[in-house]
């Protein structure tokens, strides 16, 4: 793609200054994945740093509307820091794919294994991980008190490896890890079993990680608009478990829903978009990002 893909990126940005509004934008962002459109993370960002004054453009860099295949991540991501981005979200299909691409990764995202933002610094692509962060901070603010012996989760992707990462900090007894693709669900609870002090397993019967599980957390995308359902049968969930589901549109999944129903405690994905974008926030400006406003943030951006 080459010039021509850098050439798109700087059409993009500069329109979307002229749309925005007045300002002379500073900082270029951008989101890339597939189905995005009904992302809030540009408004989270544009408006926290018009709060903070900060001159702000973050694009949505959908490849479904743009019409790219998966292999072009590797130019996009060249194609934005030569175009002057300062750095990019990453999300699904691409957490994973973006790391053989990148000059440095931080711990964390070594650790997990997938890159959720790309921040350009001194000519180097970095690649860090918010997303273990922001579940994390959820989870702890919203589900005190919640048993932590035994989890289900479900999905093994770079989404997954963040979550997984985080609930093993957090203090989980067992981790059953259930995926689509087995071999992926083998990988990820061999790297975490490496970290972890092999607490962590692959499981191969959904229903049995459900019923032996204290808690289920959902980390595929099943349940979005786009892939409506739920991972599992849902009427294997009983009202002592606790359900977490990282999808934050819809704000209430269909799992999320049965649950609730039931007398489940449930934690959608709403504060994990929230403090995910804090922090990525944060590595773009330099700039300290207030929670409850991102969170008021989230609300307008609706």
């Amino acid at each position: 793609m080459g010039d021509s893909l850098v050439d798109l990126l700087c059409r993009l940005a500069d329109e979307h200054k002229g749309a925005a509004s007045g300002d002379s934008e500073k900082v270029v962002i951008g989101l890339v994945g597939r189905g995005i459109q009904s992302s809030r993370t540009p408004g989270m960002h544009e408006r926290e740093a018009r709060r903070l004054g900060i001159g702000y453009s973050y694009l949505l860099l959908d490849f479904d509307r743009l019409g790219f295949p998966d292999a072009a991540i590797g130019d996009l991501i060249a194609a934005a820091q030569i175009a002057g981005f300062q750095g990019l979200n990453v999300t699904h299909p691409f957490k994973q794919a973006v790391i053989p691409v990148l000059d440095a990764l931080s711990p964390e995202a070594r650790a997990i294994g997938a890159v959720n933002t790309v921040v350009f610094a001194g000519g180097r692509k970095e690649g860090h991980n918010t997303d273990g962060w922001g579940f994390a901070q959820s989870f702890r603010e919203a589900m005190t008190g919640a048993s932590m012996g035994s989890v289900a989760m479900f999905g093994a992707g770079g989404a997954g490896a963040a979550v997984a990462n985080a609930l093993m900090e957090m203090g989980v007894g067992r981790l059953f890890v259930v995926d689509s693709q087995p071999d992926r669900a083998s990988d990820l609870a061999s790297r975490m079993g490496a970290l972890f002090g092999g607490r962590v397993e692959a499981w191969p019967d959904p229903a049995a990680a459900v019923r032996m599980a204290n808690g289920i957390v959902n980390t595929t995308p099943v349940g979005m608009a786009k892939y409506p359902g739920t991972p599992f049968d849902a009427a294997l969930l009983t009202a002592e478990k606790w359900v977490a589901d990282i999808i934050y549109f819809p704000t209430e999944t269909e799992l999320l829903r049965a649950a609730r129903a039931i007398g489940c405690r449930t934690l959608p994905g709403i504060g994990m978009a929230i403090y995910q974008a804090v922090r990525a926030f944060e590595l773009f400006t330099g700039r300290k990002a207030d929670r409850r406003a991102m969170a008021n943030h989230f609300e307008a951006a609706a």
